[in-house]
């Protein structure tokens, strides 16, 4: 009976281990596909304006705006710190002259290549780039954030 009693705590101990085992194993599997999807499939952001791009040697990095369009308090500064982040020189942040359902970029140069960075760094298409030529601005880009800014990567993480 003793050993009866002492084979089925063994079976069930062994048993634990291989879950705990099985459940160990899952987690470093899902870590190591969550760094390959981070690292492998997703392109980086970059500041740096393409050669050729009408840039001078003192334009290496793109210059943008960040204007509030949603109405809410400090949002603007959140999406400078997150661009400031990642090599963006933010030269002003402001209040839009009105309030917008969607948030979008404003090219200001006829660049659409850093745009389309700017465009992919707020995690916006590609589709809401709108192009209003100003060169007195001294800025490449403005980012719009409307309403839905809750979606957009900055308000991630």
């Amino acid at each position: 009976m003793l050993k009866l009693k002492n084979r089925k705590k063994w079976n069930y101990l062994m048993h634990s281990k291989f879950w705990i085992f099985i459940l160990l194993l899952l987690i470093v599997v899902v870590m190591i596909l969550s760094v390959l999807f981070r690292f492998v499939f997703s392109r980086p952001v970059t500041a740096e304006i393409a050669e050729g791009k009408g840039r001078t040697t003192a334009e290496r990095i793109i210059q943008i705006n960040i204007l509030n369009a949603a109405g809410e308090n400090k949002i603007a500064k959140k999406a400078m710190d997150y661009f400031r982040a990642r090599g963006f020189d933010v030269v002003e942040v402001n209040n839009f002259n009105k309030i917008v359902e969607k948030s979008y970029v404003i090219d200001r140069v006829g660049d659409s290549t850093s745009s389309s960075e700017v465009a992919y760094a707020l995690g916006v298409p590609d589709s809401l780039i709108v192009s209003e030529i100003d060169s007195s601005l001294y800025l490449r880009c403005s980012i719009v954030l409307g309403k839905n800014y809750m979606l957009l990567k900055p308000f991630k993480y």
